[in-house]
């Protein structure tokens, strides 16, 4: 009888043990050019007041101003501050001790994308163009492996993302920029291909982030992609076009993304209580009025050529960049002061950990983990 016992204990330890090493996912979301003073601070008083940016202050200032830095983040991204952050971690707090940048000598987006999706830093990608990147992302990595085949995916608004994951050469699923979707994906597929060749957008080279987070969505219920990224592209475009109103909307619509997003993994089988959600942006902005709609470091503007007389110490503070983060794979630690800068080239480490992966067997030039926010 001790002995049947002592089985049936091993086995469901054997069984347990497995179950907590279950394959993981990992859904990654990006927020282009989110200042972290909007993420920790809310709206900005000096600019929410500026007439240069905003055409109603005061219709402006009933959805968005208040009081303390607290009410301000409720009213703008309630559920990253008030959900994610607390019940998971964030990072990038600067007033506070806690600090992340890019490594990245640029500051802008293509540099930030190709390292938050290698781990790696390139100088040599030191433009937006279209390019097709020399490097490998963790998408591409991953795919080789046979457990991951078919199974990572990436949609963006920015019609740049076929060339940053390379897809003539890594045959990783992206759908960025003004493509449709496969109309039998979902039932709702063709009107909306309709309506986004119908409802023209502002920008010419990015689509309003609506369509990409609901292709997105569709696309991980019907395929069930183990890594599956989401950049949502609006918040930096109004940014550079100096409207600060249509910033801030487009982060609160961003942050209703975010939570719809987190409550269909929790829902869904397969995603539900296995699936970790991560949270960043690829550059910051300016910090003041006279450059909050701008990113480029001083090596940037000079080599480049794209205004080092109006600004020759660069765009000051566009390195700095936030993160947040919440799952299985993640500690419940809230903010996390920084002993260290943290950099982005440590989130494609952090993706794959979350993933169950050792990062230096899929590529050890990438940098660390963040190990402060893993389990």
């Amino acid at each position: 009888m001790k002995t049947i016992i002592k089985v049936i204990l091993f086995s469901l330890s054997v069984l347990a043990s497995n179950f907590a090493t279950a394959a993981q996912n990992v859904v990654l979301v990006t927020l282009d050019g989110v200042r972290w003073q909007e993420v920790f601070n809310g709206a900005d008083n000096s600019l929410i007041n500026n007439t240069d940016f905003v055409k109603k202050p005061e219709q402006l200032k009933t959805q968005f101003w208040a009081k303390t830095a607290n009410e301000r983040q409720q009213l703008l991204m309630p559920f990253l501050t008030q959900v994610v952050a607390k019940q998971g971690v964030i990072i990038g707090d600067r007033t506070n001790g806690s600090n992340i940048s890019v490594s990245n000598p640029w500051y802008f987006s293509y540099p930030g994308y190709n390292e938050i999706l290698t781990g790696e830093v390139d100088e040599n990608i030191n433009s937006n163009n279209k390019v097709l990147n020399p490097n490998k992302t963790i998408l591409e990595r991953l795919d080789k492996l046979p457990e991951f085949k078919g199974s990572t995916a990436l949609f963006g608004s920015w019609d740049v993302f076929p060339y940053i994951v390379n897809t003539k050469r890594s045959n990783v699923y992206v759908n960025a920029g003004f493509m449709s979707i496969e109309e039998n994906l979902f039932t709702d597929a063709p009107l909306l291909n309709a309506l986004q060749n119908e409802i023209p957008s502002p920008w010419y080279n990015v689509r309003l982030d609506s369509f990409t987070y609901r292709f997105a969505k569709a696309y991980m219920l019907a395929k069930k992609p183990k890594l599956l990224v989401i950049s949502l592209g609006e918040t930096d475009d109004f940014a550079h076009d100096g409207h600060y109103d249509q910033y801030l909307k487009s982060a609160r619509q961003s942050d209703a993304f975010i939570k719809d997003l987190w409550a269909t993994i929790q829902t869904t089988a397969g995603y539900k209580n296995n699936t970790t959600l991560i949270i960043t942006t690829d550059h910051g902005r300016g910090n003041n009025a006279n450059d909050w709609q701008h990113h480029s470091s001083k090596r940037a503007l000079a080599e480049l050529e794209l205004g080092e007389n109006t600004y020759p110490e660069g765009i000051v503070g566009s390195e700095h960049i936030w993160l947040a983060a919440i799952g299985p794979a993640i500690k419940g630690r809230g903010l996390i002061k920084t002993k260290n800068e943290l950099k982005q080239a440590q989130i494609a480490a952090t993706v794959l950990k979350a993933l169950g992966q050792n990062p230096n067997e899929i590529n050890s030039n990438m940098a660390p983990a963040i190990s402060e926010i893993l389990k």
